[in-house]
């Protein structure tokens, strides 16, 4: 049997979407009409969505990490409970909330029943399930440990996804607090300040300093602000452009790294996802040099990714991983050296795990002190800022009460 989506119109008019699970497209419409409906579209999911960039676009078919990481769970625990790949898939298919979901279940079913193994099925669909994915899957099933290799990859998936939010939480507050300064300073130099300055218009005073400065100031903002917007777009623009040449995006990442505080973040963030990949690849009996090349699928930092493309042409020639790693001196050292204990133990995989927890520890301590940090010193700044705007307003005022008395 093969998966089939439809829309078809039923006799009050609505239209009915879904999935049907037949041999062919006749009897698709030939049990659409049983149920009462007339069939618009008829089209065989494996047909479409073994297109990734047709079906799976930046905005198609993809499954969200929430998503994904509860399909994986679910899997695990059909397997675990006796169920075959056939029976799990369709047990999925008919609870799945979604249209999308159902689609892309019904679809790697299809390949499945079609004779290729889970992880051959899953390769079919590269934007839905990630290499790190399909490598693991297809550990599982060669080792015939699949529910307990699942099981490690649900943790994976909940554990990354955690790390992410607790990132995006930590960059939250900040972002808001820049946001609104940035608003209130713009308002305040385009409304506030020119309804001031209509007061002074009359006084045939000479304004101070500070208030000639700040009235310039308005005036520029208020008669160039479209086109700095717009410069800033154009600029946006040409920059995507230029990161486009991998050499002159290399130039980038590597210059990242040498800032101070910036790059020892970026080290750690990218160490700790590679060494928790690589953890659970290597638990998994996944062979050492492909974890090191689905690992370095994880790692956004170029230069660390050619760092990792040298590590795996030692290991090759059979150099130890932690000496391999160490030679590129973009790790950091505590990670190389607990590996080499790993190495040594033979415990590499947990070692590689506690290398994981103390790298994503070291990252959200840093995120943590960072924001403690640039929280105050942006209030600050900004109350500042409103200060030097007020007393610019007020110091004419004073001036002609001075001339009063």
């Amino acid at each position: 049997m093969a998966g089939f989506k439809y829309q078809a119109i039923a006799n009050d008019g609505r239209i009915h979407k879904g999935v049907l699970e037949v041999d062919n497209a006749r009897q698709a419409r030939l049990q659409l009409r049983e149920q009462g409906l007339i069939p618009i579209e008829v089209d065989a999911l494996a047909s479409d969505l073994g297109k990734p960039r047709a079906s799976f676009g930046r905005f198609g078919n993809r499954l969200s990490g929430a998503e994904l990481n509860l399909i994986t769970r679910q899997l695990s625990t059909l397997f675990e409970a006796g169920l075959t790949v056939d029976q799990a898939f369709s047990a999925l298919i008919e609870q799945a909330d979604t249209l999308k979901q159902q689609q892309i279940l019904a679809a790697v079913r299809g390949e499945v029943l079609a004779g290729k193994s889970l992880a051959r099925a899953m390769d079919q669909f590269p934007a839905v399930f990630p290499e790190l994915y399909r490598t693991l899957v297809n550990a599982g099933e060669q080792s015939g440990q699949l529910s307990r290799v699942l099981s490690r990859l649900a943790d994976y998936l909940e554990a990354r996804q955690l790390f992410l939010q607790k990132i995006i939480q930590a960059l939250i507050y900040p972002g808001i607090v820049s946001v609104t300064a940035l608003c209130i300073v713009i308002g305040l130099m385009t409304y506030v300040v020119p309804q001031v300055v209509q007061v002074f218009q009359n006084t045939q005073q000479v304004l101070p300093l500070l208030t000639r400065a700040l009235i310039g100031l308005s005036d520029f903002i208020r008669a160039t602000g479209v086109y700095w917007l717009l410069a800033l777009a154009a600029a946006g623009w040409l920059a995507q452009r230029a990161l486009r040449n991998p050499q002159r995006r290399f130039t980038l990442h590597a210059w990242l790294l040498r800032i101070p505080v910036a790059g020892r973040l970026i080290r750690s963030i990218n160490a700790a996802r590679f060494a928790s990949t690589l953890a659970i690849l290597v638990g998994s009996r996944v062979p050492l040099l492909n974890a090191l090349q689905a690992g370095a699928g994880v790692v956004t930092n170029l230069p660390m990714q050619r760092a990792l493309e040298e590590t795996q042409r030692m290991v090759r020639e059979g150099a130890p991983l932690s000496r391999a790693l160490g030679m590129s001196k973009l790790f950091p050292p505590l990670m190389v050296h607990m590996i080499a204990s790993g190495e040594a133990s033979g415990r590499l995989d947990e070692m590689l795990e506690r290398v994981a927890t103390q790298q994503g520890n070291e990252v959200q301590h840093r995120l943590a002190t960072l924001t403690s940090l640039f929280e105050p010193l942006l209030i600050l700044a900004m109350g500042l800022l409103v200060l030097l705007i007020v007393i610019a307003m007020l110091l004419p005022i004073f001036e002609m009460n001075q001339l009063i008395k």
